[in-house]
C-alpha cells in the first residue's frame, strides 16, 4: 500500500475533485506569470492585463483554499480509517500471535507510524498544487521557446535522477531508524512498568538509562540525522542546478543566438518562481519517505495479522444463547516456546468435560500450564489439534468468536475498564451500588452514568471491581485465574463461600485456577495439572480429604 492508494481508499471522488481544483490553481499561477511578463513587454493592453491579473488572483485564492480543504479532510479521514482498520485487525487476530509480536511493537505502530503518516496532512495539499504549478510553468516555458525548454528540462531531469540516487540511500537510514523505534518503545514499556524496580536498584537503573535506553535513542537519532542530511545535500544541489540554468539562459545563450528580450525575461522570471515550489517539493520528500516506511511497516503488520485471522462473524450472539449445558474438550493441544528457552512447551492432550452449574478448580505448580489452559477453555487460544464441543456443537474457526461470548473472565493480567456501559447490558445504578457495598468499595468508587469515578486503587480492590464487571455481564461460564491471590482473608472467604456458590446456584459454570487448598472442598471437581498434562481429577472432595491434592 502507498500513500495514493491510502487516499483512494478513503474517497476516489474527493481525490479526483481535489486534484482537478489543484490543477486550476496551478494553471492560474502560470497564468499570473504570463500576465506579469506580458505587462513588462506590452503596455498597450494595460486594462485587459489588469483585469486578467485580478481574475487570476481570485481564481488562485479560491482554488487554493478549496483544494487544500478537500485534501486535508480526505487525508484525515484516511488516517482515522487506517487507525480503526488496524485496531480491528489487532482485535481479530489470535491472542497468541499478538503476544509474540509484543505490546511495544503494536503501540509503536498505532502511535509512531500513524503519526508519521499524519505529518503529511498539511503537506499533501500544498504539494499537489506545487506540482501543478511546476507542470504549468514548464508548459509556459515550452510555449516561449522549445529550445530553451529542453535545456531546462534536461537540467530538471538531471536533478531528479541525482536526487533519486541519494534518496534511496536516505530511505535505508529511515528504515533503520524505524527499527530502532520498536526497541525504543520496548524500553519505554520497561520504564513505565518497571519504575519501582528501577528505583530500588541503582546499578540496574544506571545501566538501563545510560546504556540500553540512551544507546537505542542515539542510534535512532543518528540514522534520522544521516537520512535528513542526505536529503538536505540533494536539495541544495537541486537549487544550485537551477541557478546554473538561469545563468546559462541569461548570459551564455545570447552569445550564440539572438533571443528576444520578452523570452529571456519570461524564462528568468519563471525559473526563479519555480525555485519556491520545487524547494517545497524537495523538502517534503523526507517526510514522505518516513511516511512510506511507516506505511510499509503498518501494511506488513496488517498482512501478518490478516494471515492469522481465523475468525468471522458468521454467527451472531443472541441472548437466547446465554446458557451452558456442557463444555467438552477432546484431545486439545497447544505448543509454544517459553521465554528464554529453546525447547517447546506442549500443553495436552487434554480430555475434559465440564457440565453446566459445575464448579471446577484447576490446581498445579507454577509454569504447569494452568493459565494457558484457561485461555484455551475461553477460546482465546486456538488449539493446534483436538476438538471443542459447546452444548454439543463443534467449535470451529467460523463460530470461534460466538463461542467466546459465553465467557466472563478475570485473568491474572486483567485490564479494568472504567465504563460499565460497554458490557452490553443495562444495569441499574442501585444494583451496582449494592454490589459495591458488598465488596466494600462504595467508599472508594462512585458510579455516574455508568462510569467509574476512579480505577486508581490497590491491586486487590481493582480485582474486586473486575469481579463486579464479570458478575454483571451475566455470562453462562465464569473463569477466574487466581483471583483470590491478592485478597485479604475476609474477601478470599467471601469469594469462595459466597460468590462461587451464588454463581453455581444461578446455574453458572465456574472454572477457577487456585492454590487455596483450604477451600478445595467447595468445588465439584479438582483438575490437577503438572507440566501441561492432567495428572489427576478428584471429585466431590470434603475438607478432610483435601490433603490428597
Amino acid at each position: 500500500m502507498n500513500l495514493i492508494t491510502l487516499l483512494l481508499r478513503a474517497s476516489r471522488k474527493i481525490l479526483t475533485l481535489a486534484a482537478f481544483i489543484g490543477l486550476l490553481s496551478g494553471v492560474s499561477t502560470a497564468g499570473l506569470l504570463v500576465t506579469i511578463n506580458a505587462t513588462f513587454n506590452n503596455s498597450s493592453q494595460q486594462v485587459t492585463l489588469i483585469w486578467s491579473f485580478i481574475s487570476l488572483c481570485l481564481i488562485k485564492f479560491l482554488t487554493n483554499i478549496i483544494s487544500k480543504y478537500l485534501l486535508i479532510n480526505l487525508t484525515e479521514k484516511a488516517i482515522v480509517e487506517l487507525r480503526l482498520t488496524l485496531s480491528e485487525r489487532i482485535l481479530a487476530a489470535p491472542l497468541y500471535h499478538l503476544e509474540i509480536l509484543g505490546k511495544h511493537r503494536l503501540l509503536a505502530t498505532l502511535t509512531d507510524d500513524v503519526l508519521a503518516i499524519s505529518r503529511i496532512v498539511y503537506i499533501i495539499p500544498t504539494l499537489c498544487i506545487d506540482i501543478t504549478i511546476v507542470a504549468s510553468c514548464l508548459l509556459y516555458l515550452f510555449w516561449l521557446s522549445s529550445t530553451i525548454f529542453f535545456l531546462v528540462l534536461l537540467s530538471l531531469l538531471l536533478g531528479i535522477i541525482s536526487y533519486q540516487q541519494v534518496a534511496h540511500k536516505a530511505n535505508s537510514f529511515f528504515t533503520l531508524a524505524r527499527q530502532q523505534e520498536d526497541k525504543l518503545f520496548k524500553h519505554f514499556q520497561s520504564l513505565t512498568e518497571g519504575t519501582k524496580e528501577l528505583k530500588l536498584h541503582k546499578e540496574r537503573r544506571q545501566i538501563f538509562l545510560k546504556q540500553e535506553l540512551r544507546e537505542t535513542a542515539q542510534l535512532s537519532r543518528r540514522n534520522n540525522v544521516v537520512g535528513m542530511t542526505i536529503f538536505a545535500v540533494a536539495a541544495s544541489w537541486g537549487n544550485s542546478l537551477f541557478f546554473v540554468v538561469v545563468g546559462l539562459v541569461i548570459f551564455a545563450l545570447p552569445t550564440f543566438q539572438t533571443i528576444p528580450t520578452h523570452i529571456l525575461s519570461g524564462y528568468a522570471l519563471t525559473i526563479l518562481y519555480l525555485l519556491s515550489p520545487l524547494d517545497y517539493i524537495m523538502s517534503a520528500i523526507p517526510t514522505f519517505s518516513k511516511a512510506t516506511v511507516a506505511l510499509k511497516n503498518i501494511d506488513a503488520l496488517k498482512l501478518s495479522l490478516f494471515a492469522r485471522c481465523y475468525e468471522s462473524n458468521l454467527m451472531i450472539w443472541e441472548q437466547a444463547d446465554n446458557f451452558c449445558h456442557s463444555l467438552e474438550f477432546v484431545g486439545i493441544t497447544h505448543t509454544y516456546y517459553q521465554e528464554s528457552e529453546d525447547t517447546a512447551f506442549t500443553l495436552g492432550s487434554i480430555d475434559l468435560t465440564v457440565s453446566g452449574g459445575e464448579i471446577v478448580f484447576i490446581v498445579g505448580g507454577n509454569g504447569s500450564g494452568k493459565s494457558t489452559l484457561l485461555k484455551l477453555i475461553a477460546g482465546l487460544y486456538i488449539p493446534e489439534s483436538g476438538k471443542i464441543y459447546f452444548n454439543g456443537k463443534l467449535v470451529t474457526a467460523e463460530n470461534q468468536d460466538w463461542f467466546r461470548q459465553h465467557f466472563s473472565a478475570v485473568f491474572s493480567d486483567f485490564y479494568l475498564f472504567d465504563n460499565f456501559l460497554n458490557i452490553g447490558k443495562n444495569i441499574a445504578g442501585e444494583q451496582i451500588k449494592n454490589y459495591l457495598v458488598k465488596l466494600k468499595l462504595d467508599k472508594k468508587v462512585k458510579i455516574k452514568n455508568g462510569i467509574l469515578s476512579t480505577t486508581l486503587l490497590s491491586q486487590g480492590q481493582r480485582k474486586r471491581l473486575a469481579l463486579l464487571t464479570a458478575y454483571l455481564e451475566d455470562r453462562p461460564i465464569y473463569v477466574f485465574d487466581e483471583w483470590a491471590a491478592d485478597q485479604d482473608p475476609i474477601f478470599k472467604n467471601i469469594f469462595y463461600t459466597q460468590i462461587l456458590p451464588e454463581l453455581k446456584k444461578q446455574g453458572k459454570t465456574v472454572i477457577v485456577v487456585t492454590h487455596d487448598d483450604q477451600y478445595f472442598y467447595l468445588s465439584d471437581r479438582i483438575v490437577k495439572f503438572d507440566y501441561g498434562k492432567v495428572e489427576n481429577i478428584y471429585t466431590c472432595l470434603i475438607p478432610s480429604e483435601k490433603n490428597l491434592v
